[in-house]
């Protein structure tokens, strides 16, 4: 089975809603969508339900805050147990990311609200915690004078750690030293830094 997830924000086979809030898929190159309803629940849709299950494990990679999820008849597909959020404020939050991109800042502001619509993941760091995603999600909360967001501890590989020394390097120590750049410039300057990091991998 193969389950690719979209990043695109225009795609006639998805909700807008869904583009935003980054729950379309193709799985076998069919469309399925995942659409979030409220902080513990979400919606799934496609044409065959047996790929469901395998399909929300890869979404709660992403949104492992969201832990029941229905069909579009609003019949419980699947419930997982309650995860444990805490309160964690933005100055204890350690980037694994120097960059935010313009367009997906304008594309969440579709779905958030306050600062319980923000769950990230985190990894402690000596008296602080690593953000292993939502970053963008991090610099609305910034400019948007939030001073704590919800949080759920996770796990990382190693691979985290050379982004997480070179956000040091960069004095990029909390979210809101993070860089806002436009679409294009985000593409190039990320990207490339990721292609790099794990070329560098694969070559050891």
């Amino acid at each position: 089975m193969d389950i690719k997830r979209i990043d695109s924000y225009v795609d006639s086979r998805f909700s807008k809603t869904v583009l935003n809030q980054h729950g379309a898929y193709l799985v076998d190159n069919e469309p399925y969508q995942i659409e979030i309803t409220d902080s513990t629940s979400a919606v799934i849709s496609g044409n065959d339900p047996a790929v469901y299950k395998a399909l929300i494990e890869e979404f709660r990679f992403h949104a492992p805050h969201i832990f029941k999820f229905y069909d579009q008849s609003f019949r419980l597909v699947i419930e997982y147990s309650v995860p444990h959020l805490f309160d964690i404020t933005l100055e204890s939050i350690q980037p694994s990311q120097f960059y935010v991109d313009e367009e997906k800042l304008k594309a969440i502001q579709a779905f958030i609200s306050n600062a319980e619509d923000i769950v990230i993941q985190v990894i402690p760091y000596r008296d602080r915690f690593v953000s292993l995603d939502g970053h963008t999600r991090l610099y609305w909360a910034m400019q948007n004078n939030f001073d704590r967001v919800k949080a759920i501890k996770s796990e990382s590989d190693d691979w985290v750690w050379p982004f997480v020394h070179e956000a040091e390097r960069r004095n990029i120590l909390c979210p809101k030293d993070m860089i806002l750049l436009p679409h294009e410039q985000y593409e190039i300057q990320w990207n490339q830094y990721c292609d790099e990091v794990f070329s560098c991998g694969s070559a050891n």
